[in-house]
């Protein structure tokens, strides 16, 4: 009878193995753009911005590099990288249009709390700021680089310098490069040319530098490192929104694209990343629509700022392109998925959203 049961036992742990997807997923690459609008990802250009000179200083120049009539020849003008690319071998979630609902779980509708719920996969109502205090939560990048397999191969860049508070560098022991920091340890040549170069670069913000600097400071990084989950945070687009420079906002919109497309041919033409790794992008909050200028800004107060959207792509990700299928996800499930992908159990103290099945190994 014994021998029978533990014959058994054998038999339903092979079967919940074999059950199991095997994720060929080696590195994740968690990418965030600051505050852009589902509208411009999944539309363009607005027509009703574009043209006005009250936020665009050339209309004419503008709409001739991104406007058209047709909503997804102009979204192809902006971001070609996610319509040419990641729609025809990832996903894309989040055109309200077509039902694809995502949104905040949190109630203030501002960075730190959605970077936040983002890397921890839950919200914190003592975080009520963007402040620069240390995030008493520990994230989904601290989690992993504190596992023994993955000691010292997570990383995280950003342009915003409140991001070594939000990860809590000094107590994960992840590494943040962010704001206005150089790069340190042994440099590469492109690496002090970067650090002679920034400071001499005057950037229009106090907290937060161009994303040029952030982007090749992560991808030197990259290179040297080959970390196993690497977090990229670009912050312009806010930025130019917060400014009223609709011009900026959109080429910044492009620019990104065209780094995260930068990343994407670099990952796929180099071991030990080719066809091993996925990428999760998406957004800190949405933006306003109504009244016009609501475009600026975000917070409780501005309706549809609780609007955001992501993408991924990578080989453990069954290419479907824009998601017209209709359902609600939330930021508050990426953490999780990014653990997911690199074959760990993230619960943020019981506390995390659920892991978005739905692109994993499917």
């Amino acid at each position: 009878m014994k021998h029978l049961t533990a014959i058994i036992l054998v038999a339903l742990i092979s079967c919940s193995v074999q059950a199991q997807p095997s994720l060929r997923t080696e590195h994740v690459i968690l990418i965030t753009l600051d505050g852009l609008r589902w509208q411009e990802l999944f539309t363009g250009a607005d027509l009703s911005l574009i043209g006005d000179e009250d936020f665009v200083g050339e209309p004419e120049i503008l709409k001739h590099r991104f406007w058209d009539e047709d909503a997804m020849i102009r979204r192809t003008r902006l971001m070609p990288f996610f319509w040419s690319v990641i729609a025809e071998e990832g996903r894309i979630y989040g055109n309200r249009t077509h039902g694809s609902l995502v949104n905040l779980t949190n109630n203030f509708w501002f960075s730190y709390p959605g970077y936040n719920e983002i890397l921890t996969g839950f919200i914190d109502d003592r975080i009520t700021s963007n402040d620069k205090i240390d995030n008493p939560n520990v994230t989904v990048l601290e989690y992993i680089n504190g596992l023994p397999e993955f000691r010292n191969s997570v990383a995280a860049f950003a342009s915003w310098d409140v991001f070594p508070y939000i990860i809590n560098e000094q107590r994960s022991g992840v590494p943040v490069n962010a704001g206005f920091r150089s790069a340190e340890g042994d440099l590469t040549d492109h690496e002090r040319f970067l650090n002679e170069i920034q400071p001499q670069i005057p950037s229009p913000w106090t907290t937060v530098r161009f994303d040029a600097f952030t982007h090749h400071y992560a991808m030197e990084y990259l290179e040297k490192y080959a970390p196993r989950l690497l977090y990229i945070s670009y912050g312009e687009t806010d930025d130019f929104a917060h400014d009223g420079k609709y011009d900026q906002y959109l080429n910044s919109a492009a620019q990104t694209d065209a780094f995260i497309n930068d990343i994407w041919t670099w990952v796929q033409s180099h071991a030990p990343y080719r066809n091993a790794t996925t990428l999760i992008i998406t957004t800190d909050h949405g933006r306003g629509t109504q009244p016009k200028d609501a475009w600026k800004s975000h917070g409780t107060e501005i309706n549809g700022s609780d609007q955001i959207w992501f993408a991924v792509i990578g080989p453990d990700t069954t290419p479907m392109g824009e998601i017209k299928t209709g359902g609600q996800y939330y930021q508050n499930q990426i953490a999780r998925t990014v653990a997911a992908f690199l074959g760990v159990e993230f619960t943020g103290e019981g506390k995390a959203g659920e892991a978005i099945e739905q692109v994993i190994g499917k």
